[in-house]
């Protein structure tokens, strides 16, 4: 079972629909019991990163989520869910990440750059059992304004360029998590999932 966390983040539908389509037995929870049986956990984020933490607490889902990242279950964060992976964001100053990942969320900040980004971009991707399938510099949709800047570059498990250079994509161990959205990102974002689904 996969459980898809539900915590008042915007709307979560595309991504259940999309784990359903590929046949995994999917559940939009926010119970704590049942995460902690779920064989794989999904942690999805749509707006801020402060709203994303402060619904996670509201719910009573914090601490299950900070064990899940290290029980060795296969994890997946998406967009904010991604990014609250790291310590901190400049989003929301003084709201505490995950810490999982060192390093912080940061602004685009390339003059004349348009913000948010929104829209289609090709990843350069370092290997990974996720980019199993994958072409070379597949293109992936993405929707955000921050991004996630770390020191440990052998985390990063692809990168995308918008003005500057980033991290889209980290991984340690069985968790990883993705800037982009594997969900509206069509037969890459379904490969993508497909492979989250096989990891052991």
């Amino acid at each position: 079972m996969v459980a898809l966390i539900d915590y008042g983040s915007g709307n979560v539908r595309s991504v259940f629909n999309a784990l359903k389509s590929l046949g995994a037995d999917v559940r939009l929870t926010a119970d704590v019991s049942e995460i902690s049986r779920a064989k794989r956990i999904v942690l999805p984020g749509v707006g801020a990163f402060g709203d994303c933490v402060g619904g996670l607490k509201e719910r009573g889902l914090w601490d299950v989520m900070h064990a899940a990242l290290h029980d060795g279950r296969p994890f997946l964060g998406i967009c904010v869910g991604y990014q609250m992976l790291f310590e901190e964001s400049e989003e929301n100053p003084g709201v505490r990440g995950f810490g999982f990942f060192p390093g912080r969320v940061k602004r685009f900040s390339t003059p004349g750059l348009k913000i948010p980004q929104i829209g289609w971009n090709s990843l350069d991707l370092a290997p990974h059992p996720l980019w199993t399938g994958l072409p070379a510099n597949p293109y992936v949709y993405f929707v955000h304004s921050y991004f996630p800047a770390t020191g440990d570059e052998s985390v990063v498990i692809a990168r995308s360029t918008y003005g500057e250079t980033f991290a889209a994509a980290a991984a340690r161990g069985n968790v990883a998590g993705v800037q982009f959205h594997p969900e509206k990102s069509q037969a890459v974002g379904l490969t993508i999932l497909r492979n989250f689904l096989g990891a052991k």
